[in-house]
């Protein structure tokens, strides 16, 4: 339950929650060979690292582990001092690797550990919801992997790395997706820690300073998803649903506005998808509300959340234990109280299927 400064109070879903391993060898213990004993990044190995450090201050427990390994100690933090009442984990894993059954590996070492750690802990686990990673390289193992877990009732959602060799559109991953559909998860794509093979964060190549990258990086969803509508990927799976993790809801609605300006008069070159692209994201499209996203709090914030629907696709993700880790007493004021509640809980309790209680609901 979460107060704001207006004196409102509400239940608190919070929709992204790293969680990583407590060491490599951790990791390893987790892995069969030929993998075992096979190299990979480690978490902090990527192009760019945040000037002030990569995680937030105290999350990294009494005996100094990892931050976002220890459940309990995540849990308390999380349940008993930020006020959430329920927490979506998304594990984080190593990227895109040259092979790609390792990658499926490295996936599958991280779905064992949340499930067994978090999902099934006898303190938290009631109230952890689990992603399941996928590598989207190996559809195969994919699909293998995802069989493991679909059942699973405090599973809510597959998991897959934002640096992909090809946009997501493309046909090779429609059985993925179609399967994802099937399952009734929702895909969530996340910027990867050690993210394996290094793609740029921009068409034209790298940033120079991690401050260009963090403000480049989420451009990305919107290449995946322009391409995932023109493709026609969610005209020919009505019920697949992706969840664009790290922010960039502030991105779509120009972006979004101008692929209805071009795109409205040439309807006929995409047959597969006939219709204007904005009608493709109602029920198919939803943004984890990230620190970074505009306009702030500014006197029309309530206006621009309104705008291309983005007050039923948004959901608040504190990204603890990031070092941009935010809670939700500093969403915008300008916020209408209905607005507030559908990002704090209801958008990510309906899309989820997280029970909350009446009484909570309620206040």
């Amino acid at each position: 339950m979460i107060q704001h400064p207006d004196g409102t109070r509400m239940p608190l879903v919070d929709a992204s929650v790293h969680i990583f391993f407590t060491s490599t060898p951790d990791l390893r213990n987790f892995l069969r060979e030929p993998f075992k004993s096979r190299g990979f990044p480690d978490y902090e190995m990527d192009w760019y690292g945040a000037p002030g450090g990569e995680y937030a201050p105290n999350t990294r427990g009494p005996d100094r582990g990892y931050p976002g390994s220890d459940p309990e100690f995540v849990g308390n933090h999380l349940f008993n001092e930020r006020g959430v009442d329920v927490a979506v984990l998304h594990p984080m894993g190593r990227g895109i690797m040259p092979d790609r059954h390792l990658g499926s590996a490295l996936c599958a070492a991280h779905n064992e550990m949340m499930v067994s750690r978090w999902l099934e802990s006898p303190t938290f686990g009631e109230r952890f919801r689990g992603t399941i990673r996928l590598n989207p390289d190996d559809i195969a193992g994919a699909l293998r992997e995802l069989a493991k877990y679909r059942d699973h009732p405090r599973v809510v959602q597959i998991g897959v790395p934002l640096q992909s060799r090809e946009l997501y559109g493309k046909p090779q991953f429609w059985p993925l997706w179609e399967a994802a559909a099937d399952a009734k998860l929702p895909v969530a794509v996340h910027i990867e820690t050690g993210e394996g093979i290094g793609f740029p964060p921009t068409p034209s190549g790298h940033t120079r300073t991690y401050e260009q990258y963090v403000s480049f990086m989420a451009l990305n969803y919107l290449y995946h998803l322009m391409n995932m509508i023109a493709e026609g990927v969610f005209e020919r799976f009505p019920g697949v649903k992706f969840v664009w993790a790290d922010g960039a809801a502030d991105f779509l609605t120009p972006f979004i506005w101008r692929m209805d300006v071009f795109g409205r008069p040439h309807l006929e070159q995409t047959p597969w998808a006939p219709r204007i692209p904005s009608d493709y994201l109602p029920g198919h499209v939803y943004f984890v509300a990230g620190s970074f996203d505009g306009p702030g709090d500014a006197e029309f914030a309530d206006q621009w959340f309104s705008f291309t629907g983005k007050e039923n696709m948004v959901m608040f993700g504190s990204s603890y234990p990031h070092w941009h880790c935010w809670d939700a007493g500093k969403l915008p004021r300008a916020l209408t109280a209905e607005q507030r509640e559908k990002v704090c809980w209801r958008n990510a309790a309906e899309l989820y299927g997280i029970d909350i209680p009446a009484q909570l609901a309620a206040q």
